[in-house]
């Protein structure tokens, strides 16, 4: 008839002509998605590596943070010396910075589990049906720090800390829990809430409350 076309709405025009910014985070999540679930070798027991699919549960387990608070909160207080108690008391403090800021987050972000996970995870709560950032990456780098910095360890004991973390966070991969890029920013996310209990460091001085509890 002559009359002029209704102009496409806004969100069509971005869909027919990305930018491209879009088209590289599109590209990057389809590259994330793809390597990991290749490496999701002990996903199932029929997996490429599904024999060492009990193995890596064990290294779940040590990762996770129930019997990191009870272990913590326990040696709290069994412990005798002022020394101890102010480390333990900060490490309680991490263990629980590092879970509300982890469920914060996924939250937030509310990214799916991959498909290939199987949801048979040792105590979940509501937020642990997502993904994003994996907790157990932020608790390993967390710890891996803490540990290094407020205990003398032998070169070789550092050295298996620092194993410990990694194997940690490479078995969320392989089990199917999370993809990569999950895994990385809890890395980073432990490392940086590291910085946090660094500076908001809790001691006889500046929390008398707290330690007079104990």
């Amino acid at each position: 008839s002559g009359a002029a076309a209704a102009p496409l709405p806004e969100e069509d025009c971005m869909k027919l002509n990305p930018s491209f910014v879009g088209i590289a985070l599109s590209s990057l999540l389809a590259i994330d998605l793809w390597a990991s679930k290749r490496l999701g070798v002990c996903a199932g027991e029929g997996s490429a590596w599904g024999s060492a699919r009990p193995l890596m549960k064990v290294i779940e387990v040590s990762g996770h943070g129930i019997p990191w608070l009870l272990g913590t909160f326990y040696g709290l207080c069994q412990s005798d010396s002022s020394a101890a108690r102010e480390v333990l008391l900060n490490l309680l403090f991490a263990l629980l910075l590092d879970l509300v800021m982890v469920a914060v987050v996924k939250g937030l972000v509310k990214r799916p589990r991959p498909t290939h996970n199987k949801m048979d995870m040792f105590v979940t709560i509501s937020v642990d049906k997502y993904s994003f950032p994996s907790g157990h990456a932020t608790r390993a780098a967390l710890v891996c720090r803490f540990v290094l910095r407020h205990l003398v360890l032998a070169v070789p004991l550092r050295v298996l800390v620092v194993l410990w973390a990694l194997i940690v966070s490479i078995s969320r991969v392989m089990l199917g829990r999370h993809n990569m890029t999950d895994v990385l920013f809890g890395l980073l996310l432990g490392y940086a809430l590291y910085g946090v209990v660094e500076h908001c460091w809790l001691s006889p001085a500046t929390a008398p409350a707290l330690f007079a509890l104990w």
